[in-house]
Order: C-alpha cells, then structure tokens, then sequence
C-alpha cells in the first residue's frame, strides 16, 4: 500500500490530514500525563512495578482528552478517505468546516462513545504496563535503555489490546456521511466486521500501528521521564 501511494500520488501523501493529530497530541499528552501524574500520586498512590492503582491512575483523563481525539480522529479518517475517493478536501480545516457546514457541529463527535471506551482501554493497560515493564527492565539494563524500550513494549501491546476498538471506531467514523442508508452504530460495525472478516478484520493493519507505537511511545516516555528528571532536581519517578 506504501508503495503505491508513493508512487502514485507522491510521498506528501502519506501525511494527507497530519495536521489535526499535530495540534490535538500536544494537548492529549499534556492533560494525559498531568491526570496520570496527579491520580497517582495523590488520589490512588500507585507504586512502581506491577500495581492496578496504575491502571486506574492512567484511564482518569480520558473523558477529557476524548472530546479532542473524537473530532481529530474523525476529521483525519475522513481526510485519508477522501484522499482515495472524491478527493473534495483542501485541508484538514476545509474538511472540518465543509463536514459542519453540511451536518452541523455534532458530527464532529460521530463514534464518540467508542473512541472515548477506546482511550480509557489504551491509556489504562499503556501506563500499568510501562510502569510494570520499567521496574523489570531497570533490574537488568542502564536507565537511559530501559525507559524507551519500555515505553516502546507499552505502546506496542496497548495498541494491540485496543485495536480492535480502534477498528470499530474507524468503521463508524468513515462511513459516507450522505447516504444515511448506511449509517451504522459501533456494535453494528462490529457484527459485520466479524460477519465478513471474521475475528482476524478486527486486526487488519495492526502490523503499522504496532511498529508506529513502539517508536512514538519509546520517544514520549523519553521525554516524560527526562523532563521529571530536570524538574525533580536530578532524581526520576523512581528515586534513583
């Protein structure tokens, strides 16, 4: 698929409908990371290493973040779509204002319901894991390894715990907009997705995600834990 639209369409393609990812990341990960910091720290006191409170911990912002990654994720499908089909769209922002002109400012929040169970999946097992993964790998290899291998083996295997919503929630938020004849809720995507694909379309191209998430999260726990490092005076979220 790479390949084609490369050759095709040129590589500028690829990155057809960054723009609304771009702006919507840095606020998600800041209410993401301060929630999780502020949760367990003083609500549920989560502890290094394999502790649920983490979990808890990670899923609190999630109503939040979700009602900026409802519209970004919704905007973006329909940008990669219309880059395969009517190519109708300039610009995230065209797409965005056409799609609010046309069905007013609800349609922003089309698949809400299930990019938000979406998140808290995602969020919940990311930080458990990372904080489970971290403590192990910090036994056996030098802080400044064990961080981004961590945080890169927690995007990977949050991503592949939650990408069957992730699935559903591209189903929903995808579909042709005019034609009401077709407009299915979450649980009807995933009756047809089983129906025709079988368990299996539940994962159709989790192989990209998986690698995409391992480099994003290696990178963002990086970032996390270095700017705790700066901001503590020279000691991590461990003590060390």
């Amino acid at each position: 698929v790479a390949l084609h639209i490369v050759r095709t369409e040129g590589i500028a393609s690829l990155y057809r409908g960054i723009a609304p990812p771009l702006l919507s990341l840095s606020v998600v990960n800041t209410i993401g990371f301060t929630s999780y910091s502020y949760f367990r720290e003083v609500v549920f006191q989560g502890k290094n290493g394999w502790d649920y409170n983490n979990m808890l911990s990670g899923m609190m912002g999630t109503p939040f973040f979700s009602l900026i990654t409802t519209p970004e994720n919704f905007v973006k499908t329909q940008m990669q779509l219309d880059n395969v089909n009517t190519r109708r769209f300039q610009s995230s922002f065209h797409c965005a204002s056409t799609l609010v002109r046309e069905h007013g400012p609800t349609v922003l929040y089309t698949g809400h319901v299930v990019n938000t169970i979406r998140e808290a999946a995602f969020m919940a097992s990311y930080f458990y894991v990372y904080e489970g993964l971290r403590e192990l790998f910090l036994d056996h290899m030098q802080a400044k390894m064990a961080v981004p291998v961590a945080g890169g083996c927690a995007g990977a295997l949050s991503w592949f715990f939650s990408f069957p919503l992730d699935c559903i929630r591209a189903g929903v938020q995808g579909r042709d907009l005019k034609d009401k004849s077709r407009e299915k809720g979450a649980i009807k995507i995933l009756q047809q997705l089983l129906q025709t694909r079988g368990v299996g379309g539940l994962y159709s191209g989790v192989g990209p995600s998986i690698a995409r998430a391992f480099l994003v999260s290696g990178s963002r726990f990086s970032a996390y834990e270095g700017a705790l490092w700066l901001l503590r005076g020279g000691r991590d979220s461990t003590g060390r």
